[in-house]
């Protein structure tokens, strides 16, 4: 897209208050599109224990001043409160949003799911759980069934640089009663399969599923691309779904916290699913052409 819009951005609006907590989201809104927006609601990482709003790309370029409006979202660490709190929070958030797209400008029934990590597992979940609440889906690397993630973990790949990786425990086993996975749920994941049935986004694949596109890096040593694999399965299984699933090569887990990831010559990206179009090379366009065909249709 050619254009290139002003961006304001209004910080600190309470979607909802928990116990007296408020919640709060940050909305990044191109001026002068003429019409309403649609949106794309961003889910940060952080094992949902750590990370808040500000965790992630730069919203503005991606992609409010292409002619989305950008709502980056802070739920609940399951130091606060155990699942499904964290997905309570984002269904609430996408509800808020919708109430408020006159006072915004926001197209209310054109709304996009984005998260990384443990926001990708959030995004997926949401949308797999709530029929016709979203309009489409991209998940980075998020964890997709919790118990086959040991089996499949590598022991060698890539580290990256970015704020979210940094807080990652090198060797802590998804089974462990202090790992991420076990402290969502309130229990060791081995403990408790019900409950992890429940959470893993793999359970939930249907027949006409918003469009997804599944991001993961080839070399994550936190959630390995196998998680990745099984979503894209368990949702291609049914033939009228669109989804799209790559795995990019040379790239480890948090890649998307990064602005410059496309910066250099294009990378080696394995694709599978037929429903990308992207009219650029990179993985933001990847991105930005998904919404646009299902945002702005």
């Amino acid at each position: 897209m050619s254009d290139v819009f002003e961006v304001e951005v209004l910080r600190d609006l309470t979607y909802s208050v928990i116990n007296g907590k408020p919640l709060l989201l940050d909305l990044y809104r191109p001026r002068g599109t003429g019409g309403p927006l649609p949106v794309i609601i961003w889910l940060h990482g952080g094992g949902w224990r750590f990370g808040d709003r500000k965790l992630g790309p730069d919203l503005s370029r991606y992609f409010a001043q292409h002619g989305f409006a950008m709502a980056s979202i802070e739920y609940r660490s399951s130091d606060e409160a155990k699942f499904p709190a964290a997905l309570e929070d984002v269904k609430t958030a996408i509800h808020w949003l919708r109430a408020q797209s006159p006072q915004y400008g926001l197209a209310p029934n054109r709304i996009g799911l984005w998260g990384s990590s443990s926001g990708g597992h959030l995004a997926a979940l949401a949308a797999l759980t709530s029929p016709s609440e979203v309009q489409a889906v991209v998940d980075g690397y998020g964890p997709t069934d919790f118990l086959q993630i040991d089996a499949h973990r590598l022991t060698t790949g890539t580290y990256e640089d970015d704020p979210e990786s940094m807080q990652l425990p090198p060797d802590l086993r998804s089974s462990s009663p202090d790992s991420f996975e076990s402290r969502f749920l309130g229990a060791p994941i081995a403990t408790c399969p019900e409950l992890v049935q429940r959470a893993n986004p793999v359970t939930y694949a249907h027949s006409g599923a918003p469009p997804f596109l599944i991001l993961h890096g080839l070399s994550d040593t936190a959630i390995p691309p196998n998680q990745s694999e099984l979503l894209y399965n368990a949702l291609a299984t049914y033939s009228n779904n669109e989804v799209t699933l790559c795995i990019v090569s040379g790239l480890g887990h948090g890649f998307l916290n990064r602005n410059h990831l496309d910066d250099g010559p294009p990378r080696k990206i394995e694709m599978r699913g037929t429903s990308l179009r992207a009219t650029r090379p990179g993985i933001f366009t990847m991105i930005e052409d998904l919404f646009r065909r299902h945002l702005y249709a």
